[in-house]
């Protein structure tokens, strides 16, 4: 069966967006795409001022712009303060994607504990345990396991192949995406002179509303008390959240993040791809934490940002940093003896 196409008036698209249009309202809109790919009955926006050389050039039927740019441009427009957040609120017009179906598939396994809601979608081999509570208008996508006293809120979509080990609580319209484990034992253990001895960890997760995980990533259960994340948290694929981490409402963190055991982070904060922290430390509310960075103490002011990668130069050049890197600690030692030799006394730690 084919998806039936979804074609808007360019003044349909402004009322459904919220925005002021400018130009011909009758055009006929049917999808979105940059400015470089897009086709006459496609939108497009504008958001990186990198772009606008593109925009002269681009053959959308009308683009997305701030006030600013649509005054350089002659074709038709959406005007928006924020033409990227525009996008993101348009793009889901146009999404192609079949959303689910009420039911449960036959070779579905649900526990006769189950509390099933209204609306729910349960596909094929899935598993839900027993104590579980599942909301109105959730999908449990083909493939999932829900493990025993689970608690899922309303609109939520767990899309396929994803772990809730025991005991997982999700608030109201949460994503969570392929292949994603939320519950599973946290890397507690004691060393007992010649073995580890594993620490149980008997605490559990809890994910507020409009959540987002993404693929592959996992969000390990706490020791004790519970790990949490809070209202509007988004992670990306393959983020490593540990034990009793604490993660602030609105905070993001993009592809690859690891969060030690007991990390607290406040709100609003950022985290780029690779980045990272030790555990036991809090980090203030709004921190940027750049690419590949790790966060080895507490941060106590609000809305810093923090950086320690260093970047890409091309191989030649980085094999000579390298050999500076090897005689550093010798230069620094020949800089006390001439500093010395000239009256100056050497600091705490440094050798005469």
């Amino acid at each position: 069966m084919t998806i039936p196409e979804r074609t808007f008036k360019l003044s349909e698209l402004a009322e459904l967006s919220g925005l002021r249009f400018r130009g011909d309202g009758d055009c006929l809109i049917d999808g979105i795409a940059g400015l470089a790919e897009a086709t006459p009955t496609q939108v497009s926006f504008l958001s990186n001022p990198a772009y606008r050389g593109q925009l002269a050039r681009t053959r959308a039927a009308a683009v997305i712009l701030n006030d600013q740019d649509a005054g350089n441009y002659d074709g038709n427009c959406l005007l928006s303060p924020n033409p990227y957040l525009s996008y993101a609120r348009v793009s889901a017009l146009f999404d192609p994607r079949r959303g689910p179906r009420p039911g449960i598939d036959d070779s579905a396994r649900i526990d006769p504990d189950v509390q099933l809601g209204q609306g729910v979608s349960v596909g094929a081999n899935a598993v839900i345990g027993p104590g579980c509570v599942i909301a109105d208008g959730c999908n449990i996508g083909p493939g999932c396991v829900i493990g025993a006293d689970c608690r899922l809120g309303e609109d939520c979509a767990l899309v396929a192949n994803i772990t809730l080990c025991e005991g997982v609580v999700i608030g109201k319209r949460v994503i969570v995406h392929p292949g994603a484990v939320i519950g599973a034992d946290g890397f507690g253990l004691a060393f007992d002179e010649d073995h580890w001895q594993k620490i149980s960890q008997i605490g559990s997760v809890e994910i507020g509303d409009d959540c987002e995980i993404g693929a592959n990533t996992t969000i390990d259960r706490g020791a004790l008390g519970n790990t949490v994340l809070e209202d509007d948290v988004r992670l990306d694929n393959q983020i490593q959240i540990g034990h009793n981490v604490r993660i602030g409402a609105h905070t993001a963190m993009a592809g690859c993040v690891g969060i030690s055991g007991s990390t607290q982070i406040g709100r609003y904060c950022r985290f780029a791809g690779r980045a990272g922290t030790v555990g036991h430390i809090r980090i203030a509310d709004r921190t940027t934490v750049n690419f590949n960075s790790v966060v080895t103490r507490s941060i106590e002011e609000p809305g810093t940002v923090w950086s320690a990668a260093l970047p890409a130069v091309p191989v030649g050049e980085w094999h000579r940093i390298l050999v500076h890197l090897r005689r550093l600690d010798r230069l620094v030692q020949r800089v006390f003896k001439l500093e010395n030799k000239h009256g100056r006394k050497a600091g705490p730690g440094e050798k005469k």
